[in-house]
C-alpha cells in the first residue's frame, strides 16, 4: 500500500511539475509576454548585450549605434557563434529616407589560392577547418560601414561598453559555457595554435563554466585598435599583417593584400508580397530569397483551413522548402561572378509552376544539406522610427579553428561552403564570396515599417524565417507566440558543395509537435526524427503604428532578451 501511495505522489508530482509553468493568457506553448516600450526596443541572444545596447539608446544614440555596440558585445560574450573574424549583413528601415537598405558585408577567397590548387592536392572538399577556408573576415568593415551611413555615435564610445567587460571579465551564461567546453576542447584536441592561451591562459588557466568570470584582454586590446584607428586599423595596419602571416605560416593564403582590399556591398533587398505584408531579404550570395521562394508556394494554399502544426501544414511546407532548396543548390552564389535569376525564381509565376509538383506524398529531395553552425541575431528600434536587423557569424560555431596570436578572435571558415566541381554556380574562384548561410529578414505593411526579425541556424534559417512568417500571418500569433511555437526542420543527407544523391530526406520535430501529426507524416512516406539543439534562435521587433508601441520577442530556446523603454 505504501509503494502504491509513494507511486501516485511521484505522478502526481511529475504532472504537476509539467503544468506549473502554465499561463493564462496567450498560446499554451508561449513562454511570456511580448515585452512593450514606446521609446526604444532591442532583442539580442545575450542579456548583457541587450542591456549594452539599451544603454545606447538612452544615451541618445540610435538604432545603428546600438546594434554595433551589441553586436561586439556578443563577439566577447558568445565567441561559441560569433566575433570579427566572421561576417555581416543588414537590412536598415531609415526613418528619414523611409526606405530599406541592405548591407552585404561578407568577404571573400585569397586571390592567390585557386580551384588548381585543390585539384593538384586531390582535394575534393574545402575541409572545415584550419587555413583553407578562411575567407577575409567582413565584419568590421560592416560596423564601419553602417557607422557612416547611419550611426550618430563615434565608434569609440560604440565600442566602449564591450571592451570594459573584455578586460574586467562577465559571468558565462549556461549556455555559452556548454558550447565553449565542448568547443575548445575540441581545438585543443587537434592541435590548433593560440586556442589555450587566447581562451584559457587568460583567465587563470581555467575554462571557466557558468557563473564564472571570462576575461579576453586580447581581444579588447584589438577593440581599442579598432576605435582609435578606425576600419584600416584592422585591414590595413598590424592587426593585418598579423592576420596573414599567420594563416600562410599555417599553409593558407590569405594575404595583406585580401585584407587591404576589402569592401563591403550595399545592395538592394528584394521582397515577395505575403497575403498583404511585403517580407524582405537580401539577395545572394546569402539564402534569404529561399524564403521567399518557399512563402510563395505555400501562398498559394489556404491555411485558413489547415490547422498549425497539423500533418498537412508540415507536408506542404516540407515540399515547398525541397523546391526552393534545389534552386539553393543550382542558382544560389555570388552575383559578381554568377548571373542568379533573382527575379524569377521569387516571382509568383515560377512558383505557380513549382507548386504544381507537390503531391500528397513526400517526394525525392535532390538539393541536401549545406551546413550547419551558430550565429547571433539582434534587432533594435530607436525612438526616431530607426530599425535594424542584424545577423552576424563565425560559422561552424567559434570558426576555423585559426586564432591570430594574441589578437582575441577566431577566423570563419565560411569558404568551406565553396563548391570545387566545376562549372556551378558556387564553385570557387579567387577573390569570391562563399555561399552564404546567415540572413536577416524584415516585414513592411503598406510601405511602412512593420517587424524586423531573424532565426539563427544554418540550413534552418530560411524554415524559420517561413515559420515565422506564417505563424504571424496565417495563424494570428503574436510576437513572442511566433518565436515559442514548435518548430521543425527538414534536412538531407549531402556533400557540403550541396549535392546529395536523391532521397525523401527527414523531418526533424521539436517536442511539441504532435504524434498525430508523425504519425500522418509517416504515412505521406515521410522520415521524421528528432534533433538537438538545430531548430534556431530567435529575435524580432514589431511596431505598432496605431498606438506608437514597440513590441519585442526573444528566444526561449537559447538567453535571449528584449528589453525596451
Amino acid at each position: 500500500m505504501k509503494k502504491t501511495i509513494l507511486s501516485f505522489s511521484i505522478i502526481f508530482i511529475s504532472v504537476f511539475s509539467l503544468l506549473a509553468q502554465d499561463r493564462i493568457t496567450d498560446a499554451t506553448f508561449a513562454t511570456r509576454s511580448e515585452i512593450l516600450a514606446q521609446n526604444g526596443m532591442i532583442a539580442t541572444s545575450h542579456p548583457l548585450a541587450t542591456q549594452i545596447g539599451l544603454d545606447i539608446l538612452k544615451k541618445g544614440g540610435n538604432a545603428i549605434d546600438a546594434a554595433i555596440a551589441a553586436n561586439a558585445a556578443l563577439g566577447l560574450m558568445e565567441p561559441t557563434g560569433s566575433g570579427i573574424g566572421g561576417d555581416l549583413f543588414a537590412i536598415v528601415w531609415d526613418a528619414k529616407t523611409k526606405k530599406l537598405y541592405g548591407l552585404n558585408a561578407s568577404g571573400r577567397s585569397p586571390k592567390e589560392l585557386t580551384l588548381e590548387y585543390f585539384e593538384k592536392k586531390g582535394i575534393k572538399t574545402i575541409p572545415a577547418y584550419g587555413p583553407l577556408p578562411v575567407s577575409v573576415p567582413g565584419a568590421v568593415d560592416g560596423w564601419f560601414e553602417l557607422n557612416k551611413k547611419f550611426g550618430s555615435m563615434e565608434m569609440k564610445e560604440i565600442l566602449a561598453p564591450a571592451i570594459s567587460y573584455a578586460e574586467k571579465g562577465f559571468p558565462l551564461t549556461q549556455l555559452i559555457s556548454w558550447y565553449m567546453q565542448r568547443s575548445i576542447k575540441f581545438f585543443i584536441r587537434s592541435g590548433f595554435p593560440n586556442i589555450e592561451d587566447t581562451y584559457i591562459r587568460q583567465n587563470n588557466g581555467n575554462l571557466p563554466r557558468e557563473g564564472e568570470i571570462y576575461k579576453n584582454p586580447y581581444l579588447a586590446n584589438t577593440y581599442k585598435i579598432i576605435a582609435e584607428q578606425g576600419r584600416d586599423g584592422f585591414y590595413k595596419g598590424e592587426i593585418a599583417k598579423t592576420i596573414a602571416g599567420f594563416i600562410q605560416s599555417q599553409g593558407g593564403f590569405l594575404s595583406v593584400k585580401d585584407m587591404a582590399d576589402h569592401h563591403s556591398e550595399w545592395v538592394e533587398p528584394v521582397s515577395i508580397n505575403y497575403r498583404g505584408y511585403d517580407i524582405w531579404e537580401l539577395p545572394p550570395n546569402g539564402q534569404g530569397i529561399a524564403a521567399l521562394q518557399m512563402l510563395q508556394i505555400l501562398k498559394g494554399f489556404d491555411f485558413s483551413k489547415i490547422d498549425f502544426g497539423s500533418t498537412e501544414h508540415l507536408h506542404l511546407f516540407t515540399e515547398a522548402k525541397k523546391l526552393a532548396f534545389e534552386d539553393r543548390a543550382k542558382y544560389y552564389a555570388d552575383m559578381k561572378f554568377s548571373n542568379v535569376p533573382v527575379s524569377t525564381l521569387i516571382s509568383e509565376t515560377y512558383a505557380a509552376e513549382r507548386r504544381k509538383l507537390i503531391g500528397e506524398r513526400a517526394s525525392v529531395y535532390d538539393a541536401g544539406e549545406i551546413s550547419a553552425g551558430e550565429t547571433v541575431y539582434l534587432t533594435v528600434a530607436d525612438k526616431w522610427g530607426n530599425m535594424i536587423s542584424l545577423i552576424q557569424s563565425n560559422y561552424r560555431g567559434m570558426g576555423s579553428g585559426m586564432v591570430p596570436p594574441k589578437l582575441g578572435f577566431m577566423l570563419q571558415d565560411r569558404g568551406e561552403l565553396f563548391s570545387l566541381i566545376r562549372g556551378q554556380a558556387n564553385t570557387f574562384q579567387p577573390g569570391k564570396r562563399p555561399f552564404h548561410t546567415i540572413i536577416p529578414a524584415f516585414i513592411t505593411k503598406d510601405g511602412e515599417p512593420y517587424i524586423s526579425f531573424g532565426v539563427m541556424g544554418g540550413d534552418f534559417q530560411p524554415q524559420g524565417h517561413t515559420q515565422i512568417a506564417m505563424n504571424l500571418i496565417d495563424f494570428g500569433m503574436n510576437l513572442q507566440e511566433a518565436g515559442d511555437a514548435p518548430r521543425w526542420d527538414h534536412t538531407g543527407s549531402s556533400t557540403p558543395t550541396g549535392i546529395t544523391h536523391e532521397s525523401k530526406g527527414e523531418i526533424r520535430v521539436e517536442s511539441g509537435i504532435p504524434y498525430k501529426t508523425v504519425r500522418g507524416l509517416m504515412d505521406k512516406g515521410h522520415k521524421v526524427g528528432f534533433a538537438r539543439g538545430i531548430y534556431g534562435g530567435y529575435q524580432a521587433i514589431m511596431w505598432d503604428k496605431e498606438n506608437k508601441v514597440y513590441h519585442g520577442a526573444s528566444e526561449s530556446r537559447k538567453d535571449g532578451q528584449a528589453a525596451g523603454y
